[in-house]
């Protein structure tokens, strides 16, 4: 990744869309995209329940955030065509998922006895090295990440004997890589695939309770509303996704993240009692910068409404950020999270010497770091260049307010500033 000089949060500007693509909207101008692709809520309901001959979503609790959902794209979002179709492929696929769910459950009650024992999530500031954490630590066969196809596709459950090779993987990976083929500069933001890990804020989506789609849409009004939320319902049904998934291809132990989950730990250990929790840290200036390119690429992905960073402050000013870096703070020293069940790993580290910060992070979250797991991640990092995908540029704001705004997080976690 390189660095250029400070810049606006919001003096974002979009890359050339693709030939496809523009040809596609310039083509379709002058139809009704609304009529074209519905977003109605109770249509898609019906509609899903009609694909599938299903009925039963499980506990009603997914309703509300799935309609105010709708309701905040079709008022705020401005999707053109393209976007409205794909949103409506992708709003389908969640609800016919969920259905499909319900009757693995219904058919097999014992799904529910499953155990999901000491599960890891890796969590932190997006663009803070959770990802390359998340992919080494994924080398190691005592854990077990969801590939990015069984988030997507999970029923039937996969089955060990053919988890390998499950023909529902070129389908997935289609789905997958969609947003590489919309707009090519994603690729070097973001690695996408089928066997890849993924985060689970796209297992969220199940429950129309996730950061992913609040980052898919510009749609303040559900961003607001998804902060002040009760998460436990993503949470639940998330650990219900985890047990049918596992349930005929075991694991030792899940190996889970998404950076959503710094803001609701306590909702984790609820749900999770006996989770262990890494936290990323990186300089959150560095951090910030990145993300607001990240996010105003994949808006752009489905609208041509301008990027407006200033409406999502819970997720990009430094403000809201700091708070919810604090929040951990604050949860970690008055007990409402378990210190003892949480480690600390340093992007800085992670990145000059992988091995003996993988080494230090084992030795902390208690589980042994063979040298069949060394074996396994020298490997994938000399196989994983850096920068194999082009280089991710964005500004980094370097203001001495910003970096004040800091301050408790990076000397309470002893984080350096990489200005």
């Amino acid at each position: 990744m390189t660095e250029r000089n400070a810049a606006p949060v919001d003096s974002w500007a979009p890359p050339p869309r693709p030939e496809w693509l523009a040809t596609f909207l310039t083509e379709t101008s002058a139809w009704d995209a609304s009529i074209v692709a519905p977003l109605d809520a109770d249509e898609l309901i019906a509609t899903a329940m009609h694909n599938t001959g299903l009925s039963d979503f499980g506990a009603d609790d997914w309703r509300e955030p799935f309609e105010r959902l709708m309701r905040a794209i079709n008022d705020e979002a401005e999707l053109h065509l393209f976007g409205r179709l794909w949103t409506r492929q992708e709003m389908l696929l969640f609800l016919e998922t969920r259905l499909r769910i319900e009757e693995e459950y219904r058919l097999h009650p014992e799904i529910d006895d499953e155990v999901i024992d000491r599960p890891v999530f890796v969590t932190g500031l997006p663009r803070s090295g959770t990802s390359i954490l998340f992919e080494l630590l994924a080398e190691d066969h005592q854990f077990l990440a969801p590939a990015n196809w069984e988030f997507v596709l999970p029923c039937p459950p996969p089955e060990a004997a053919t988890y390998r090779a499950d023909p529902r993987v070129p389908r997935a990976h289609d789905l997958i890589t969609q947003m590489g083929r919309v707009a090519p500069t994603y690729q070097a933001m973001h690695e996408m695939g089928a066997w890849i890990p993924n985060e689970c804020g796209v297992a969220f989506r199940l429950s129309f309770l996730s950061q992913h789609l609040a980052c898919t849409f510009q749609v303040p009004s559900y961003t607001n509303w998804l902060f002040a939320a009760d998460q436990k319902p993503a949470y639940a049904y998330y650990k219900r996704l985890l047990k049918l998934l596992q349930w005929k291809n075991p694991r030792d132990h899940w190996l889970l993240k998404a950076p959503e989950h710094q803001s609701f730990l306590p909702t984790l250990f609820d749900v999770f009692p006996d989770a262990r929790v890494i936290a990323t840290h990186r300089d959150p200036v560095k951090a910030q910068g990145s993300v607001t390119n990240l996010m105003g690429t994949i808006y752009w992905m489905r609208s041509d409404k301008p990027f407006d960073a200033k409406a999502f402050e819970e997720l990009l000013t430094p403000e809201g950020t700091a708070a919810r870096l604090e929040q951990m703070i604050d949860w970690i020293e008055d007990g409402t999270i378990p210190a003892d069940q949480i480690s600390h790993s340093h992007y800085a580290d992670l990145i000059e010497s992988p091995i003996a910060a993988l080494e230090k992070l084992y030795a902390r979250i208690g589980f042994p770091f063979t040298a069949e797991t060394r074996a396994a991640v020298e490997n994938y990092l000399a196989h994983k260049p850096k920068g194999k995908f082009g280089a991710h540029t964005y500004a980094v704001d370097q203001d001495d307010r910003t970096r004040q705004l800091f301050r408790r997080y990076q000397e309470y976690f002893n984080v350096p500033s990489e200005g």
